[in-house]
C-alpha cells in the first residue's frame, strides 16, 4: 500500500486544511479501532492518522512536499512518532471539538460573561394583585465597578499575556496508549483559561469589574396577578463578570389573606350572615366592593367613579348556605374579562331568648304546626336502603 499521505487520505496535492479534515474525518469514522477492530483495519488507522498528521501541520507538508521523510518512512510503527491530537479524532466522530459541548471553539475564554438572573419576592394586597399597583423595591445585587469600569484592572494598569499557555488559554497534555500519543487540551491553570492575567487587580473590586450595590427599583404590577405569578425585569439582574451584560430580576407575588375576600382563579368568594328573621322576611344588604381596598388615599379622600359598595337583595325564604354569583365583580384576569363574585348566605339562629321572644316564637310556631316537627329525611339525603323501602311499600 502507499505511504503517500495524499493517497492515504484521497486528496490531492493542491487541497486546502478544510478538504483534508473532512477526508480525515469520513476515513475515522471508518477504521477506528472502537468502529472496528479488525487487525488490518485498525493498521490502516494508524497510517491516515499518521498521514492527517503531516497534511494538517504547515510545515510537516510543506518539508514532505519539498522530498523529505518527515517521521522516518511512513511504514514505521503509529506509535514511533511524536503523535497527533486527541481532538482531530473527537472531531471525526463528533463534527467538533475536544473542548467543550456542542462544538465549542477552542481557545481563551472571555473574562466578560452574561450575568445572572435574580430572584426577589413581593407580598402585596388582594386588591393590588386584582387592579395591579407599582411598588418600590430595594434590591442588593452585582452592579458594574465604577473605579475600573468593569475591567478589573487597578487605574493605569492592563492584563497581561499569560506565560504557561502563551494566550491560548489552554495546555496541551500527552498521555501514551495503544494508540501511540494521545494529546488532549486543557484549561490552563496559571490563567484559569483566560489567555491572560492580572498583576495588578482593581482594590475596589478584586480584579471581577463587579461590586455589590443597593439600588432601588419600581415595579410594575399587572392586573390579575396570583400567588407565583412572576413579573420579569430585563436586565435588572446580577452584572457579569468582567462588567458584562445583566442577568434578569423576577419578582415572585405573594398575595396576602383577604379578612373578607377569599380568590378563587378569577373568582371573589365571600359569606354574609344574616338572622333568621332576616332570612324568612328578605332584605338588602350593603357590602363593600373589593376596590373598596384602594379607593382610600392617606389624604383621607376617595377617587371619584370607584364603585366601593353594591346592594345584594336577600330573597324571602332564603336558606342558609345558598349562594348568589354577581357576574363581572370578581379579579380581571391577565389578559381579559373578569370573575364573578360569589356570596354565601349564612342563617344565623339565636342561641339567647328573652322571656318574650321565646314566647313570639313559640305562637309563631304553633301558627306553622311546627311545636313537634317531624325531622323528614329529605329526598336527596336519603340511602339507598331507604328508597328501596318505599319502592316495597309502595310509595
Amino acid at each position: 500500500m502507499s505511504h503517500d499521505p495524499y493517497e492515504l487520505l484521497g486528496v490531492t496535492r493542491d487541497a486546502d486544511a478544510d478538504a483534508i479534515k473532512k477526508a480525515y474525518r469520513r476515513l475515522a469514522r471508518q477504521l477506528h479501532p472502537d468502529v472496528n477492530p479488525d487487525p488490518q483495519t485498525q493498521e490502516r488507522f494508524k497510517e491516515i492518522s499518521r498521514a492527517y498528521e503531516i497534511l494538517s501541520d504547515p510545515q510537516k507538508r510543506a518539508a514532505y512536499d519539498r522530498g523529505g521523510d518527515v517521521f522516518g518512512g511512513m511504514g514505521a510503527g503509529f506509535g514511533q512518532g511524536p503523535g497527533f491530537s486527541f481532538t482531530d479524532i473527537m472531531d471525526a466522530f463528533f463534527g467538533g471539538t475536544a473542548g467543550g459541548p456542542g462544538g465549542a471553539q477552542r481557545g481563551p475564554r472571555p473574562r466578560t460573561r452574561r450575568g445572572q438572573d435574580a430572584l426577589i419576592r413581593l407580598e402585596i394586597d388582594l386588591a393590588e394583585a386584582a387592579f395591579g399597583v407599582a411598588r418600590e423595591l430595594k434590591v442588593d445585587t452585582a452592579v458594574v465597578c465604577t473605579t475600573c469600569h468593569g475591567e478589573g484592572t487597578a487605574p493605569g494598569s492592563q492584563p497581561v499575556i499569560c506565560e504557561t499557555c502563551h494566550g491560548a488559554g489552554e495546555v496541551a497534555h500527552v498521555q501514551r496508549s495503544f494508540l501511540g500519543e494521545i494529546r488532549t487540551l486543557r484549561p490552563c491553570a496559571a490563567c484559569r483559561g483566560y489567555g491572560t492575567v492580572i498583576p495588578d487587580p482593581c482594590r475596589e473590586c478584586s480584579g471581577d469589574g463587579r461590586v455589590r450595590s443597593r439600588r432601588t427599583l419600581t415595579v410594575k404590577i399587572p392586573a390579575g396577578v396570583d400567588t407565583g405569578t412572576r413579573v420579569q425585569l430585563a436586565e435588572q439582574g446580577e452584572v457579569g463578570p468582567g462588567g458584562g451584560p445583566a442577568g434578569d430580576l423576577y419578582v415572585e407575588i405573594h398575595v396576602a389573606p383577604h379578612p373578607t375576600f377569599s380568590r378563587q382563579g378569577t373568582d371573589l368568594h365571600t359569606t354574609v350572615a344574616i338572622p333568621m328573621t332576616a332570612a324568612a322576611l328578605g332584605t338588602t344588604l350593603t357590602l363593600p366592593t373589593l376596590e373598596a381596598d384602594l379607593v382610600e388615599r392617606k389624604d383621607g379622600e376617595s377617587e371619584s367613579g370607584v364603585e366601593t359598595s353594591f346592594e345584594l337583595e336577600i330573597r324571602p325564604g332564603t336558606q342558609s348556605g345558598s349562594t348568589q354569583t354577581l357576574r363581572g365583580r370578581g379579579v380581571p384576569g391577565l389578559r381579559a374579562g373578569r370573575g364573578d363574585l360569589v356570596v354565601t348566605v349564612l342563617v344565623e339562629t339565636p342561641t339567647k331568648l328573652d322571656p318574650r321572644q321565646e314566647e313570639l316564637l313559640r305562637e309563631l310556631a304553633s301558627i306553622r304546626h311546627e311545636e313537634k316537627p317531624t325531622g323528614l329525611i329529605r329526598e336527596e339525603n336519603r340511602g339507598m336502603f331507604g328508597r328501596l323501602r318505599d319502592v316495597f311499600n309502595g310509595l
